[in-house]
Order: structure tokens, then C-alpha cells, then sequence
């Protein structure tokens, strides 16, 4: 049984950071990717970054690029999400999902892809 444990939300001001983490335990990920995604009320879940185990090719959606970075830790199975120059529309629940399988570079972006999600950790962005 995989499972993801998000950490590291909370309540920022605009401009502020924020860096959140993603354990996963029950799986060591040799092939695969972990991704970020987030969902706003109201909104359908959209993504936001996306990392591979093998290589640690990255990417990113384009409202994020530049402004968070993502990066993992293979030694500790984690995955974290930096987030800095933080805006209110970035406020949202943000979860994290894990697939151990072949990489697509187009279905990484796609929530269907993954196998296995976080429960979610709140981001909040204050104006």
C-alpha cells in the first residue's frame, strides 16, 4: 500500500514562500515521476509541477515557471514543491500523486496518470 503524506501548507502572505513535501512510503519509486497538482474551490484540479525519479527532469506549469521549483530526495523517497512570490490565485489545495511507470512527457501534466494521491495540505495567499 503506497502512501503520500503532504506537509509544509499554510497561510502567506503575497510575496511570501512556501515550501511543501511529499513522503511516500510503502514504495521505493525507481522509474516514475511524482507531480503536484492543486485545486482551488470551484475549480477542476490543475497542474502544477511534475518531477521524474530516474534523470530529474522537471516540469512545470506555465503560471508557476520561475517562481517554484520542484526537487526530490530519492534517499528519503520525497518530493518537495518551492514556492516563492507567492499571489492570491495560487491558493488552493495542493496535492501530491506518484505513478511508477514509463514517463510520458504528456500525460505527466494529466491527473489520470498518476496511481497514487496525498490526502492535500492547504495553501492559502493573502493579498
Amino acid at each position: 500500500q503506497v502512501q503520500l503524506v503532504e506537509s509544509g501548507g499554510g497561510l502567506v502572505q503575497a510575496g511570501g514562500s512556501l515550501r511543501l513535501s511529499c513522503a511516500a512510503s510503502g514504495r521505493t519509486f525507481s522509474t516514475g515521476a511524482m507531480g503536484w497538482f492543486r485545486q482551488a474551490p470551484g475549480k477542476e484540479r490543475e497542474f502544477v509541477a511534475a518531477i521524474t525519479w530516474r534523470g530529474g527532469n522537471t516540469y512545470y506549469a506555465d503560471s508557476v515557471k520561475g517562481r517554484f521549483t520542484i526537487s526530490r530526495d530519492n534517499a528519503k523517497n520525497t518530493v518537495y514543491l518551492q514556492m516563492n512570490s507567492l499571489k492570491p490565485e495560487d491558493t488552493a489545495v495542493y496535492y501530491c500523486a506518484g505513478a511508477g511507470k514509463l514517463v510520458s512527457d504528456y500525460l505527466i501534466r494529466r491527473t489520470g496518470w498518476y496511481d497514487y494521491w496525498g490526502q492535500g495540505t492547504q495553501v492559502t495567499v493573502s493579498s
